[in-house]
């Protein structure tokens, strides 16, 4: 799959730029192509080296008959060796190399084309290999007029729902460093796959001084971690949390520096919707529900004037976040839900956050190295059937409106600034305890999903199958949903109760899973990292660890954040949480602003362990 997509080249000439430009591939890398053809099909290899190992793409277009399944063999001509493919399967056997399909990808139409990748290792010269087989046949790029598929058929019937449930590449990319053009090195307007394959991670320096200087900060404060522009004023630094005293500009010259000419992602959360986040005081803003002409105006075109002037910069990949916790509010806390608010009805009724999700995606999807992610809310709160599907139609609403289409939309995110589990190893969402369906425990509470690996990958097939580009990517935020620590099972529960069962089988260790603010015992998770799974463009710290989520009492503030009793540690929760405790920590500021105990706290439950 790729998401190399052109983009509107009216804007790169607006601004003067070149509408081409060139990289030159230094000696660490060497970038070829080997087209070979073969009766019936072609086959497109192309390879990034980098001293003993490499990434290849394979593409095989089907010049014949349609097939049901496939399996592609070559020889290499050195001592080449793959250590793991993406995209299907396969065996290697001296120099001798067989891929076969995955289930999902075995139906080539007639003059389509399926694609994997791997990575390999090799010693002396990694030269391309010089023929390929498709199911036993040699190729010399002629068509089967009526040979139809000589490997039989598969009576699974390939992917029915539209799209590879599998996606993206699991196999971690280039880990020396990929294209340092960020795709075709001779064309500026497109978009590499993955933004986050083979880039280093923007440092925010503000974030990264205040980790450091944590007792035992120091472990972590060279991780990347996304800046925050929660208000207009944050644009050209106002002494916001995330961004001090420095602007977006300032932080894109400074990721330029951190680059060195090498690829390099800076993720910026957009988060200034008028009404923003209408179901949760804390992180409203300072825009009212009408006001989206000024989000407009004095928002989104600012930051997009600024990001067109690091458009020449090929190696910067710009990952935009686009406004978390709107649009999945309009399906579940109107007042027709329980604990529903007056203000997300408003929002659902003028049509602002719909249309100023789409406004954005417009104008930063047109930069030809910036990268949209809509945020996707969490399984906890959309993983029920009643809100799964409502969220994706209204997310692709979104990108349909406002002048913007699912082009500029490479993907989304879930569980931003949650506390969700990855995974959770020791339930079966499936199973049965005594008799009794896991989904009836009053913890999963016959949603779905239990963990955000599942949830977003099935989410991604459900974009798909609505509308949505099959090549789209998924992000999870992992900075705060390791639950290390001394209270994390090592196994399944022994008990023939539902719910101690679940209860002491599970990772996440939250009262409920819609607790959101502060969450005791919380722990870091997985480090950012590219491709870590199939579907799955990256693991991100998209929510700052050590950044407040709300303040636990009421604070004044000239940020427009209100005090929401989420956050308050005595509270005993609402409809929307089952009347269950916060489980917050006590005496957070507001949000956005350092805590250094929920921080320490984060250090000692981190897993994987520091």
């Amino acid at each position: 799959m790729s998401k190399v997509r052109a983009t509107n080249k009216r804007s790169w000439v607006r601004r003067g730029l070149a509408a081409a430009s060139s990289v030159a591939l230094g000696a660490s890398m060497v970038g070829l192509a080997a087209p070979a053809h073969a009766a019936g099909c072609s086959v497109d290899y192309q390879v990034n080296s980098w001293g003993s190992g490499f990434t290849a793409n394979v593409t095989i277009t089907n010049l014949g008959s349609a097939l049901s399944n496939w399996t592609l063999e070559w020889d290499f001509p050195g001592n080449q060796q793959i250590t793991n493919l993406w995209n299907g399967s396969y065996s290697q056997s001296g120099q001798h190399v067989s891929v076969s399909n995955a289930p999902y990808n075995g139906s080539v139409p007639a003059n389509g084309s399926v694609e994997f990748g791997f990575n390999g290792s090799y010693s002396g010269n990694n030269d391309v290999p010089t023929s390929f087989s498709l199911n036993g046949v040699t190729c010399d790029g002629s068509s089967d007029p009526g040979g139809g598929d000589p490997g039989g058929g598969d009576p699974g019937g390939g992917d029915p729902g539209g799209g590879d449930p599998g996606g993206g590449d699991p196999g971690g990319g280039d880990p020396g460093g990929g294209d340092p053009g960020g795709g075709d090195p001779g064309n500026p307007g497109d978009k590499v796959d993955n933004p986050f394959a083979g880039a280093k991670g923007y440092v925010n320096p503000v974030w990264s001084a205040k980790a450091a200087a944590e007792p035992g900060g120091a472990a972590v404060a060279n991780e990347s971690t996304a800046l925050w522009l929660d208000r207009i004023g944050a644009i050209e630094g106002n002494d916001s949390p995330t961004t001090g005293n420095m602007g977006l500009r300032d932080h894109l010259d400074e990721a330029v520096n951190q680059a060195n000419g090498e690829p390099l992602v800076i993720q910026v959360v957009i988060y200034n919707l008028p009404g923003r986040d209408c179901a949760a005081l804390a992180s409203n803003g300072e825009l009212g529900p009408d006001e989206l002409d000024r989000y407009k105006n004095e928002y989104i075109d600012p930051i997009a004037d600024i990001m067109w002037d690091y458009a020449q910069y090929d190696n910067l990949r710009i990952v935009n976040i686009i406004e978390i916790d709107s649009l999945p509010n309009l399906v579940t806390n109107t007042t027709d839900n329980a604990g529903g608010t007056e203000l997300c009805d408003q929002m659902k009724q003028n049509g602002n956050y719909v249309n100023g999700v789409g406004y954005a995606l417009n104008k930063l999807g047109e930069i030809p190295n910036a990268y949209n992610y809509i945020d996707a809310a969490h399984h906890g709160w959309i993983g029920w059937d009643s809100n799964f599907g409502p969220s994706a139609q209204i997310f692709y609403e979104a990108a349909n409106a406002s002048g913007a289409t699912v082009d500029d939309v490479h993907g989304f995110i879930a569980n931003t600034a949650n506390y969700s589990a990855l995974e959770e190893p020791y339930i079966n969402i499936s199973g049965t305890v005594n008799g009794q369906m896991i989904r009836q425990s009053d913890w999963v509470d016959w949603n779905q999903y239990l963990d955000e690996l599942t949830f977003a990958q099935d989410l991604r097939q459900e974009l798909i199958s609505i509308g949505f580009n099959s090549d789209i990517g998924m992000l999870i935020d992992t900075s705060r949903n390791g639950w290390g620590g001394p209270d994390r099972p090592t196994g399944p529960s022994s008990s023939n109760d539902l719910n101690t069962f679940v209860n002491q089988s599970r990772i996440d260790r939250r009262i409920h899973p819609g607790n959101w603010c502060n969450q005791a015992g919380a722990g870091l998770g997985e480090r950012p990292t590219a491709n870590p799974e199939p579907g799955i463009d990256a693991y991100v710290w998209a929510k700052p660890p050590g950044e407040s989520d709300g303040s636990s009492e009421e604070i004044p503030n000239n940020e427009g954040k209100g005090f929401d009793r989420m956050c308050d540690p005595s509270y005993g929760g609402n409809d929307r949480n089952g009347n269950n405790p916060s489980g917050a920590l006590p005496n957070a500021p507001i949000s956005g602003h350092w805590f250094s105990a929920q921080f320490q706290e984060l250090l000692a439950n981190a897993y994987p362990p520091l």
